[in-house]
Protein backbone atom coordinates (compact mmCIF):
# COMPACT_ATOMS: atom_id res chain seq x y z
CA UNK A 1 0.00 0.00 0.00
CA UNK A 2 1.30 3.27 -1.05
CA UNK A 3 1.48 5.65 1.95
CA UNK A 4 0.63 9.41 1.44
CA UNK A 5 4.12 10.23 2.08
CA UNK A 6 5.44 7.70 -0.49
CA UNK A 7 2.88 9.06 -3.10
CA UNK A 8 4.16 13.07 -2.23
CA UNK A 9 7.51 12.18 -2.54
CA UNK A 10 6.40 10.36 -6.20
CA UNK A 11 4.82 13.42 -7.27
CA UNK A 12 7.43 15.67 -6.42
CA UNK A 13 10.44 13.36 -8.26
CA UNK A 14 6.92 13.52 -10.98
CA UNK A 15 7.24 16.90 -11.22
CA UNK A 16 11.19 17.45 -11.02
CA UNK A 17 11.25 15.47 -14.12
CA UNK A 18 8.83 17.51 -16.02
CA UNK A 19 11.63 20.74 -14.91
CA UNK A 20 14.45 18.92 -15.80
CA UNK A 21 13.21 18.39 -19.65
CA UNK A 22 12.37 22.09 -19.89
CA UNK A 23 15.76 22.70 -18.96
CA UNK A 24 17.86 20.09 -20.57
CA UNK A 25 20.22 22.54 -21.74
CA UNK A 26 21.45 24.15 -19.11
CA UNK A 27 21.71 20.75 -17.37
CA UNK A 28 24.24 20.16 -19.64
CA UNK A 29 26.39 23.02 -19.35
CA UNK A 30 25.67 22.03 -15.24
CA UNK A 31 27.08 18.81 -15.75
CA UNK A 32 29.81 19.94 -17.77
CA UNK A 33 30.99 22.25 -15.30
CA UNK A 34 30.12 20.24 -12.12
CA UNK A 35 30.64 16.40 -13.34
CA UNK A 36 29.85 14.38 -10.63
CA UNK A 37 32.28 11.37 -12.56
CA UNK A 38 35.53 14.29 -13.01
CA UNK A 39 38.50 13.56 -15.10
CA UNK A 40 41.33 12.02 -13.05
CA UNK A 41 43.80 14.80 -12.75
CA UNK A 42 47.81 14.22 -12.31
CA UNK A 43 49.46 15.88 -9.81
CA UNK A 44 52.88 15.48 -8.99
CA UNK A 45 54.26 16.02 -5.24
CA UNK A 46 56.81 18.48 -4.82
CA UNK A 47 58.45 16.66 -2.03
CA UNK A 48 59.08 13.51 -3.58
CA UNK A 49 57.96 13.58 -7.41
CA UNK A 50 54.86 10.92 -7.15
CA UNK A 51 51.87 11.25 -9.14
CA UNK A 52 47.91 10.88 -7.47
CA UNK A 53 45.26 11.03 -9.03
CA UNK A 54 42.86 13.54 -7.83
CA UNK A 55 39.03 12.88 -8.53
CA UNK A 56 36.58 15.72 -7.83
CA UNK A 57 34.06 14.31 -5.22
CA UNK A 58 30.98 16.17 -6.40
CA UNK A 59 27.26 16.83 -5.10
CA UNK A 60 26.51 17.83 -9.05
CA UNK A 61 22.68 19.17 -8.63
CA UNK A 62 23.77 21.38 -5.31
CA UNK A 63 22.73 25.50 -6.37
CA UNK A 64 25.84 27.12 -8.22
CA UNK A 65 24.57 30.66 -7.17
CA UNK A 66 21.87 32.73 -6.41
CA UNK A 67 20.53 32.91 -10.48
CA UNK A 68 20.10 28.94 -10.49
CA UNK A 69 18.72 28.10 -6.91
CA UNK A 70 14.74 28.89 -7.56
CA UNK A 71 15.57 27.16 -11.29
CA UNK A 72 17.94 24.54 -10.75
CA UNK A 73 17.17 23.18 -7.67
CA UNK A 74 15.21 19.78 -7.03
CA UNK A 75 12.27 19.43 -5.28
CA UNK A 76 12.92 15.83 -3.72
CA UNK A 77 11.45 15.37 -1.09
CA UNK A 78 8.57 17.60 -0.90
CA UNK A 79 9.71 19.60 2.00
CA UNK A 80 7.32 19.86 4.93
CA UNK A 81 6.20 22.54 7.47
CA UNK A 82 7.47 26.57 7.02
CA UNK A 83 10.68 24.91 5.10
CA UNK A 84 11.00 25.95 1.38
CA UNK A 85 12.48 23.43 -0.69
CA UNK A 86 15.57 25.99 -1.03
CA UNK A 87 16.05 26.41 2.88
CA UNK A 88 18.43 24.79 5.41
CA UNK A 89 16.39 22.92 8.13
CA UNK A 90 16.13 25.21 11.63
CA UNK A 91 18.65 24.02 14.21
CA UNK A 92 17.07 21.21 16.06
CA UNK A 93 20.60 19.25 17.42
CA UNK A 94 21.95 19.65 20.65
CA UNK A 95 25.31 21.32 19.17
CA UNK A 96 27.11 19.93 22.01
CA UNK A 97 26.00 15.98 21.63
CA UNK A 98 26.69 13.30 19.70
CA UNK A 99 25.04 11.66 17.24
CA UNK A 100 25.08 8.52 15.41
CA UNK A 101 23.56 7.74 11.80
CA UNK A 102 22.30 4.35 11.48
CA UNK A 103 22.21 2.88 7.18
CA UNK A 104 20.41 -0.15 7.03
CA UNK A 105 21.66 -1.40 3.60
CA UNK A 106 21.54 -4.49 1.34
CA UNK A 107 25.23 -5.16 2.39
CA UNK A 108 25.55 -4.59 5.68
CA UNK A 109 24.33 -1.80 8.32
CA UNK A 110 27.01 0.82 8.64
CA UNK A 111 26.99 2.86 11.40
CA UNK A 112 28.25 6.02 11.15
CA UNK A 113 29.20 8.34 14.63
CA UNK A 114 28.99 12.16 14.28
CA UNK A 115 29.97 15.14 16.39
CA UNK A 116 27.54 18.05 16.39
CA UNK A 117 29.99 19.97 18.49
CA UNK A 118 32.65 20.22 15.25
CA UNK A 119 29.89 20.00 12.61
CA UNK A 120 26.37 20.94 14.06
CA UNK A 121 25.07 22.23 11.00
CA UNK A 122 25.81 19.54 8.84
CA UNK A 123 24.93 17.18 11.80
CA UNK A 124 21.44 18.91 11.75
CA UNK A 125 21.00 18.29 8.09
CA UNK A 126 21.61 14.60 8.68
CA UNK A 127 18.99 14.42 10.82
CA UNK A 128 16.42 16.51 9.72
CA UNK A 129 16.50 14.59 6.05
CA UNK A 130 17.02 11.02 7.58
CA UNK A 131 13.74 12.09 9.62
CA UNK A 132 11.73 12.70 6.66
CA UNK A 133 13.01 9.36 5.16
CA UNK A 134 14.95 11.44 2.40
CA UNK A 135 17.62 8.44 1.39
CA UNK A 136 15.63 5.33 2.56
CA UNK A 137 15.59 3.57 -0.62
CA UNK A 138 18.30 5.15 -2.28
CA UNK A 139 21.49 4.08 -4.06
CA UNK A 140 24.99 4.87 -3.30
CA UNK A 141 25.58 5.69 -7.09
CA UNK A 142 29.62 5.89 -7.05
CA UNK A 143 32.27 3.52 -5.99
CA UNK A 144 36.06 5.19 -7.24
CA UNK A 145 38.83 2.25 -6.98
CA UNK A 146 41.91 4.21 -8.04
CA UNK A 147 43.67 7.25 -6.91
CA UNK A 148 40.73 8.05 -4.16
CA UNK A 149 39.00 5.47 -2.55
CA UNK A 150 35.60 6.35 -1.73
CA UNK A 151 31.87 5.11 -1.79
CA UNK A 152 29.32 7.79 -2.65
CA UNK A 153 25.72 8.10 -1.25
CA UNK A 154 22.93 10.27 -0.44
CA UNK A 155 21.73 11.06 -4.04
CA UNK A 156 17.91 10.31 -4.20
CA UNK A 157 17.77 10.35 -8.03
CA UNK A 158 20.79 7.80 -7.59
CA UNK A 159 22.79 9.00 -10.16
CA UNK A 160 24.45 11.87 -8.75
CA UNK A 161 22.46 14.96 -9.99
CA UNK A 162 20.09 14.96 -6.95
CA UNK A 163 19.98 17.00 -3.90
CA UNK A 164 18.25 18.54 -0.79
CA UNK A 165 17.81 21.99 -2.72
CA UNK A 166 19.49 23.75 -0.19
CA UNK A 167 23.48 24.10 0.47
CA UNK A 168 25.01 23.90 4.05
CA UNK A 169 28.16 25.55 4.96
CA UNK A 170 31.85 24.01 5.20
CA UNK A 171 32.69 22.36 8.75
CA UNK A 172 35.73 21.38 10.59
CA UNK A 173 37.47 21.45 7.38
CA UNK A 174 40.94 21.43 9.69
CA UNK A 175 40.34 18.74 11.34
CA UNK A 176 42.54 16.52 9.14
CA UNK A 177 45.56 18.82 9.64
CA UNK A 178 47.71 21.49 7.54
CA UNK A 179 47.90 20.72 3.50
CA UNK A 180 51.03 19.33 2.61
CA UNK A 181 52.83 20.14 -0.72
CA UNK A 182 50.87 18.44 -3.20
CA UNK A 183 47.82 20.06 -1.25
CA UNK A 184 46.30 17.52 0.07
CA UNK A 185 45.46 15.70 3.56
CA UNK A 186 44.92 12.17 4.24
CA UNK A 187 41.29 11.14 4.39
CA UNK A 188 41.85 7.93 6.99
CA UNK A 189 39.94 4.67 5.74
CA UNK A 190 36.52 5.12 8.33
CA UNK A 191 35.87 8.68 7.44
CA UNK A 192 32.43 9.89 6.57
CA UNK A 193 32.29 13.37 4.47
CA UNK A 194 30.22 15.71 2.20
CA UNK A 195 30.59 15.64 -1.44
CA UNK A 196 30.36 19.26 -3.10
CA UNK A 197 30.24 21.12 -5.78
CA UNK A 198 33.93 21.73 -6.06
CA UNK A 199 33.64 25.22 -4.63
CA UNK A 200 33.06 26.14 -0.89
CA UNK A 201 29.89 26.01 1.05
CA UNK A 202 28.31 23.69 -1.70
CA UNK A 203 27.35 20.45 0.42
CA UNK A 204 23.79 19.19 0.03
CA UNK A 205 22.65 15.61 1.01
CA UNK A 206 25.33 13.24 -0.98
CA UNK A 207 28.22 12.05 0.96
CA UNK A 208 31.70 9.45 0.52
CA UNK A 209 32.66 6.89 2.88
CA UNK A 210 36.17 6.25 2.92
CA UNK A 211 37.34 2.68 2.73
CA UNK A 212 40.98 3.24 2.63
CA UNK A 213 43.12 6.03 3.15
CA UNK A 214 42.82 8.51 0.41
CA UNK A 215 44.57 11.64 -0.49
CA UNK A 216 42.21 14.63 -1.03
CA UNK A 217 42.55 18.73 -0.67
CA UNK A 218 40.99 19.75 2.59
CA UNK A 219 38.27 21.30 1.24
CA UNK A 220 35.54 18.12 2.06
CA UNK A 221 33.67 18.63 5.62
CA UNK A 222 34.47 15.29 7.23
CA UNK A 223 31.15 14.86 9.43
CA UNK A 224 31.43 10.86 10.57
CA UNK A 225 33.52 7.77 11.51
CA UNK A 226 32.18 4.38 10.04
CA UNK A 227 32.30 1.52 12.83
CA UNK A 228 33.93 -1.85 12.54
CA UNK A 229 31.48 -3.89 10.74
CA UNK A 230 30.58 -0.84 8.88
CA UNK A 231 33.99 -0.54 7.24
CA UNK A 232 34.12 -4.20 6.28
CA UNK A 233 31.25 -3.70 4.39
CA UNK A 234 32.13 -0.93 2.31
CA UNK A 235 35.28 -2.41 1.52
CA UNK A 236 33.68 -5.65 0.48
CA UNK A 237 31.70 -3.81 -1.86
CA UNK A 238 34.54 -2.05 -3.03
CA UNK A 239 36.80 -5.50 -3.41
CA UNK A 240 34.22 -6.58 -6.04
CA UNK A 241 35.09 -3.48 -7.92
CA UNK A 242 33.08 -1.38 -10.53
CA UNK A 243 30.19 -1.81 -12.44
CA UNK A 244 31.98 -1.77 -15.92
CA UNK A 245 35.18 -2.81 -14.99
CA UNK A 246 37.07 0.98 -14.65
CA UNK A 247 38.27 2.51 -11.69
CA UNK A 248 34.81 4.74 -11.40
CA UNK A 249 31.52 4.62 -11.70
CA UNK A 250 28.45 2.67 -10.12
CA UNK A 251 29.32 -0.59 -7.99
CA UNK A 252 29.14 -3.80 -9.27
CA UNK A 253 27.34 -4.60 -5.58
CA UNK A 254 24.70 -2.55 -5.76
CA UNK A 255 24.28 -0.95 -2.64
CA UNK A 256 20.90 0.47 -1.52
CA UNK A 257 19.96 2.74 1.91
CA UNK A 258 16.98 0.67 2.98
CA UNK A 259 16.47 2.69 6.02
CA UNK A 260 18.68 6.12 7.76
CA UNK A 261 18.17 6.72 10.88
CA UNK A 262 19.59 9.76 13.09
CA UNK A 263 20.03 9.64 16.98
CA UNK A 264 21.57 10.74 19.87
CA UNK A 265 23.84 9.00 21.57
Amino acid sequence: MVTSDQRRRQLAREKYARQQQRREENRRKAKRRNTVVAAALAVVLAAGGAVYASVALTDDNSPKGSDDVASDAPTTPAPTGSESANTEPKMSVDPKGTYTMALKTNEGDITITMDAAKTPRTVNSFKSLADKKYFDGTKCHRLTTGGIFVLQCGDPKGDGTGGPGYTIPDENLDALGKAGAGGTVTFPAGTVAMANTSQPNTGGSQFFLVYKDTQLPPSYTPFGKIDAAGLKAVQDVAAAGVADGGTDGAPKKAVTIEKATVAKK
